[in-house]
């Protein structure tokens, strides 16, 4: 089940977009972080150790570009593949992936049609098995 960001918006609160670690750690000591904003998708974790950071002190991550364009062979590869094995688009299963990968993750996809909107929230409800998660994390 996930969780809820446990830290609550507030008028004081900070929430920086493309930080490294030790620019978190130095805007923690000034203010509190409820969110952090930095790119991160299925083919680009440069912020793999932003993300590990927010989860280890409960600060929600927001990846831009979530759902990124597949120019990588084996990763667009392995994503066909676990789309069509779950009847699911390969932007339900990136979005699934995000979820999948970290409590702390809220990946807001950019919609624009009603069915395209319906289309990313439906993403929350698919279940990647192990296979399917680390297939994906490796390619």
């Amino acid at each position: 089940m996930r969780q809820h960001c446990p830290r609550p918006a507030t008028g004081d609160a900070t929430e920086p977009s493309q930080v490294t670690v030790d620019q978190l750690r130095e805007a923690e000591q000034i203010t509190p972080i409820v969110s952090v904003q930095n790119r991160y998708n299925l083919t680009d974790r440069a912020s793999e150790d932003v993300l590990e950071h927010c989860e280890q002190r409960g600060i929600t991550f927001i990846p831009w570009l979530p759902v990124a364009p597949m120019t990588r062979g084996g990763a667009a590869d392995s994503l066909t593949a676990v789309a069509n094995r779950l009847h699911a688009t390969p932007t339900q299963v990136t979005l699934a992936w995000l979820l999948h990968r970290s409590p702390v993750m809220l990946p807001i996809p950019g919609t624009s049609s009603q069915a395209h909107l319906e289309e990313n929230v439906a993403a929350a409800s698919l279940r990647l098995d192990v296979d399917d998660y680390e297939q994906l994390a490796a390619a």
